[in-house]
């Protein structure tokens, strides 16, 4: 009964079989292998244009580094209040910028409201030496409170942006979740929508340990400074083959959506479970996580039965599924509510 984390859940068989597969022989290093360019091929496949990308084994790292790419160390980032990179990531995008600020904007579920995103851009002022003019805009799907942002609702923050010569960054830690609640396709869910460079999340969904940094369109001149501040961050490594398997593995046959839907329905199983005895929701549940509010002794008699889950800074609690998520977590945690 693990509803701590998904990245508490193994890695799928798929992803091991393919790290075994590639452990064959000599190879190119610092991402010069093949199996780098079979990871971009099928991530442009799967997000319908020609793309670049570079990968990491964490996200923070994936962010850090996308945000260091957009963001001089004089410049801010506008980001929700509650976003991960500003909760929970220990200023690794201050760090890899070189000092650029994170700007905190408000907003239920912790999508960034249209209105105060419209007011901050209008107060922005990048010729007042003054102030750290905002560079960025970073929003995450699924939010860091397990909501989705739509197709429109993601073109109408990415438009404000652009308008002010903003670029826009997506934190898709929990991208995959985001896709199968929402039914849109990965185009529709990022670039076509506006976004300009995206962390891709394969970690929290089946993966060993990988992260994809993606860039379009015009963002695809950065990715030689990319790679060069990949390189003095330390994150480069020799054997990269090992992070492109796990891509390759993790797309292939649609592996990826398969796992991401097994995790949500899983999520809203948890959630119907909790809310017939007595908690309250908090957050909708877009993906695979589940917020809520307990009866006062039911946190404490589901932690005596051995369930896992997180108490959130807000005072509810957050329960999370994973790919591997199974029916007998789901019945032993009606026996422990029962």
């Amino acid at each position: 009964m693990n509803f701590m984390s998904d990245t508490a859940a193994p890695a799928h068989p798929a992803i091991l079989q393919a790290l075994a597969d590639a452990n064959v022989g000599a190879a190119p290093s610092y991402g010069s292998d093949a199996w780098i360019e079979r990871a971009r091929e099928a991530l442009s496949r799967v997000f319908e244009t020609d793309l670049d990308i570079w990968l990491v084994s964490s996200g923070t790292a994936a962010n850090a580094l996308a945000l260091a790419t957009l963001c001089p160390p004089h410049g801010s980032v506008l980001c929700h209040e509650e976003a991960h990179i500003e909760r929970d990531e220990r200023g690794a995008p201050e760090f890899f910028t070189g000092g650029a600020k994170l700007s905190l904007l408000p907003g239920l579920h912790a999508r960034i409201d249209l209105a105060a995103l419209r007011t901050r851009i209008a107060a922005n002022q990048p010729d007042n030496v003054h102030e750290s003019p905002a560079h960025v805009l970073s929003l995450s799907n699924l939010t860091e409170c397990g909501a989705a942002y739509r197709p429109f609702e993601i073109a109408e923050r990415a438009g404000l942006a652009h308008e002010a010569a903003l670029a826009v960054h997506l934190d898709g830690a929990r991208f995959a979740n985001a896709l199968v609640s929402t039914g849109a396709t990965p185009a529709e869910l990022s670039w076509r929508s506006g976004v300009d460079v995206m962390s891709f999340g394969a970690t929290k969904n089946g993966a060993l340990g990988c992260e994809a940094i993606l860039l379009f369109g015009s963002a695809r001149q950065r990715l030689a400074d990319l790679r060069a501040r990949a390189k003095r961050a330390g994150h480069m490594p020799p054997k990269m083959r090992f992070l492109a398997a796990q891509m390759c593995a993790y797309l292939k046959g649609g592996l990826w959506l398969e796992l991401a839907g097994r995790a949500n329905r899983s999520a809203q199983d948890v959630a119907a479970l909790l809310q017939k005895h007595g908690a309250e929701l908090t957050h909708p549940v877009d993906g695979n996580e589940v917020f809520v509010r307990l009866p006062a002794d039911t946190a404490a008699k589901l932690k005596g039965a051995g369930a896992g889950f997180y108490a959130w800074p807000d005072g509810s609690f957050r329960f999370v599924c994973s790919w591997a998520t199974s029916p007998d977590d789901i019945a032993a945690l009606a026996a422990a509510l029962s």
